[in-house]
């Protein structure tokens, strides 16, 4: 099964970097929660969208240096850069913790830290 969700969190990922969301959240159960670790919770997809559309004003450029999974879980460790409303791109190091049910992304807790 860890592999599964692997592959699911590549096709979610490659949706979300071609500015798809709806395609994103089809990955997603209806009631996804996503921690922030420090700065907030997002609770089921139309929070998620709605915080999509405020944050990604172009698609995120994102490189996923190692995915490890165990059981219903799979860990991303990588580099995302995000454009700001002042059109200056701020790079992230980044840490997402997934949790898989049924072939769904039911529960994100993501550790961000900007590094520029």
């Amino acid at each position: 099964m860890s592999e599964t969700n692997k592959e699911i969190l590549r096709k979610a990922n490659q949706a979300i970097s071609q500015g798809d969301f709806e395609g994103f959240l089809l990955h997603c159960s209806e009631d996804t929660e996503w921690n922030f670790i420090g700065e907030q919770t997002l609770r089921g997809k139309d929070a998620v969208r709605q915080w999509m559309i405020e944050t990604y004003k172009e698609p995120p450029r994102f490189r996923v240096d190692r995915m490890i999974a165990d059981a219903d879980f799979v860990a991303a460790l990588g580099e995302i850069m995000i454009r700001n409303e002042s059109g200056e791109d701020q790079r992230h190091a980044y840490c997402d913790v997934w949790r898989f049910e049924g072939g769904r992304m039911v529960e994100l807790r993501a550790f961000v830290v900007a590094t520029t």
